[in-house]
C-alpha cells in the first residue's frame, strides 16, 4: 500500500525523509525539493535557476514511477523572498504550461542550504502506470 520511491537522477535527501512516497500505487506524494543537483550540489545563485533544478527533481522523482509533470494535482512552493515571486513564476510556468497543478506559495524565513525556493508535489497517476 505504501512505497518509498527513490531514484538518482534527484538529490539524497539531507535529512530523515524519502524523495517520495507513492500509496495504493496512484497517489505520489513528493518530498520538498530545494535546487541541489543529484550530486547535492546547490544549482546556481539566482531564483530562476534554483527552481528549474528543483522542478527537473520533480519531473525526475515522477519519471521513476512512470509519470510526468501533467500528473501533478497540487504544488507548494516556499520561497525565502516574495520578492522573487515573478522570477520563480516565470520558469514554474515553462514546465507546467496552459494547465498547471493548484498551487501555493509562501514566503518563509529560511531553507535547507540556504535555498531560495523549495517546491512539493501531490501527483495522481492513472491505473496501471505505477
Amino acid at each position: 500500500m505504501r512505497e518509498v520511491i527513490s531514484t538518482p537522477y534527484a538529490p539524497v535527501p539531507i535529512g530523515p525523509y524519502v524523495q517520495g512516497v507513492l500509496v495504493s500505487g496512484k497517489l505520489l506524494f513528493i518530498s520538498g525539493q530545494i535546487g541541489l543537483t543529484p550530486e547535492g550540489v546547490l544549482a546556481g545563485a539566482d531564483v530562476r535557476t534554483q527552481t528549474r533544478q528543483a522542478l527537473e527533481n520533480l519531473r525526475a522523482i515522477l519519471n521513476s514511477v512512470g509519470a510526468d509533470l501533467q500528473h501533478v494535482v497540487k504544488t507548494t512552493v516556499f520561497l525565502r523572498s516574495l520578492q522573487d515571486f515573478a522570477a520563480m513564476n516565470e520558469v514554474y510556468a515553462e514546465f507546467f504550461g496552459a494547465q498547471p497543478p493548484a498551487r501555493t506559495t509562501v514566503e518563509v524565513s529560511g531553507l535547507p542550504r540556504d535555498a531560495l525556493v523549495e517546491i512539493e508535489a501531490i501527483a495522481v497517476l492513472p491505473s496501471g502506470e505505477a
